[in-house]
């Protein structure tokens, strides 16, 4: 009788087959060839419990789907059809392509990354940012690290380490990631002083509170959440100015927003002319660019934090601060994405989502009316009109969202009603042959020449410009 397990090939025969071969480019061989070896046990495992010999088909079936599924670990772009501008999830805003292809030289040579190019010597790794930042917020100085919660670090261990920092009840948040302020203030080696209620903080509430040990008062950002009815704040301009000059008041401001109107956002000029001494957002929200945190203010205030040692341990590198840079010279001079996508009329969405629709039929998908909304932790309860495809299929919605995400480019919807929606909101600017090619796929329908030639080379310059009709590519 012929041993079953001599059915079982060699690692090294399974990597000269091509279909395995094509997953080299996209995991490395060295990983291809641990998943290999990893699929192999599996069926070594199934011929000693069944004795049934395996085709040569049947392994390198097996040793595929163990790549794709190690694929489907990788970051990699997705079409975002939720309605959620900022998704986290999604790496919050796109950056613009032509800001992209800019820096891309710049990062693949050397650079003047902390090089003074008049005088020869080392400089501060900042290039034209505080510049370009002080024309979007009229700050007088800031500094670049890793995301926002890095910036609140790093400006209670600067400023307010073995010190008391005040901070009202209903601003104890936390947010995605389990951050949360308490756990934040502790770190630095400040003192948290809690003052207020959960809905009513007072004037008196943060004066009667300040001793000799104040160093700041906090302010937060209710990011992902909001307070409603019967509650009462201080606003920044009643603070400032009853607080001691040596105390320093601190906005959290989260979101990004310098001078768009975001309904329930203060944009980060407002808080200035205010009078907070600093204030710390981050860089991948409404401002649109890589994920990094900034903190704002007088260059007083903001000196102690460029000097102190967590500095260099959160600052980013030159790929994040060439981006940053880049965004902030197009930020300058006109829309952001998000405001580009709030000001998207309803009439080109329809337009938009007629052509994604053509040939589908209405029982199947329709447009439906529909709601977006900013995302991000940034303004947490305010919506705006959208368009929605509604996919009126008989399965399982949580099923359909499974074989959606399992798409070459993934196309992620949400559940409302019992029925797959996709936001036209958050599409907007991909390629609509691309889209309808998903919508062929996981509906089961006979694909058209229209469906199927679809391209992945598509930028985010139609959202940006969002008065014109996303263009449809071909080919």
């Amino acid at each position: 009788m012929e041993n079953p397990f001599a059915s079982i090939p060699q690692v090294s025969r399974l990597l000269e087959d091509e279909r395995i071969q094509r997953w080299f480019p996209r995991l490395s061989r060295s990983l291809t060839s641990g998943i290999v070896a990893s699929a192999l046990q599996q069926v070594r495992q199934r011929v000693k419990e069944t004795g049934v010999p395996v085709s040569w088909e049947e392994v390198v079936e097996t040793v595929d789907r163990a790549c794709w599924r190690m694929h489907r670990k990788r970051i990699q772009r997705v079409m975002n059809g939720t309605g959620v501008i900022l998704h986290t999830n999604m790496g919050r805003s796109p950056i613009v392509s032509n800001a992209w292809d800019a820096v891309r030289e710049l990062n693949t040579r050397y650079s003047n990354l902390e090089l003074e190019l008049q005088s020869g010597k080392r400089g501060l790794r900042s290039g034209l940012i505080p510049d370009l930042l002080r024309v979007l917020t009229g700050a007088e100085a800031s500094i670049v690290v890793n995301n926002n919660a890095a910036g609140i670090l790093l400006t209670l261990s600067a400023l307010a380490k073995d010190r008391e920092v005040i901070v009202s009840r209903g601003q104890q948040i936390q947010i995605g990631g389990g951050f949360r302020i308490p756990e934040i203030l502790s770190l630095s080696g400040a003192r948290l002083v809690e003052v207020g209620t959960t809905n009513i903080t007072t004037l008196s509430d943060y004066l009667s509170a300040i001793t000799e040990r104040t160093a700041l008062v906090l302010m937060v950002h209710a990011s992902n959440f909001r307070i409603r009815g019967f509650t009462s704040q201080p606003s920044v301009k009643e603070l400032s100015s009853q607080l001691p000059p040596s105390i320093g008041l601190v906005v959290d401001q989260g979101s990004g927003v310098t001078w768009e109107s975001i309904p329930g956002e203060t944009p980060i000029r407002s808080y200035f002319e205010e009078g907070a001494h600093l204030v710390c957002c981050s860089a991948d929200k409404v401002l649109g660019g890589p994920q990094a945190g900034i903190v704002l203010g007088k260059e007083e205030w903001i000196r102690p934090l460029r000097t102190h040692p967590l500095m260099r341990a959160i600052r980013p590198g030159k790929t994040i601060l060439s981006l940053l840079e880049e965004v902030l010279i197009r930020r300058v001079d006109g829309p952001s994405y998000t405001e580009s996508i709030y000001s998207i009329p309803l009439e080109e969405l329809k337009k938009f989502g007629r052509r994604i629709l053509k040939g589908i039929p209405r029982e199947i998908a329709d447009l439906v009316p529909s709601f977006g909304t900013t995302g991000g932790g940034s303004a947490p309860d305010e919506k705006f009109r959208s368009l929605a495809i509604e996919l009126k299929t008989e399965e399982k919605p949580e099923s359909l969202l499974s074989r959606m995400r399992d798409l070459p480019v993934p196309l992620i919807g949400i559940i409302e009603g019992d029925r797959v929606k996709l936001n036209l909101s958050t599409l907007w600017g991909e390629s609509v042959g691309e889209v309808r090619a998903a919508l062929f796929s996981v509906l089961n329908l006979p694909t058209d020449e229209r469906g199927t030639r679809a391209t992945a080379d598509e930028d985010f310059s139609g959202a940006s410009t969002a008065l014109e009709e996303p263009p449809e590519k071909e080919g």
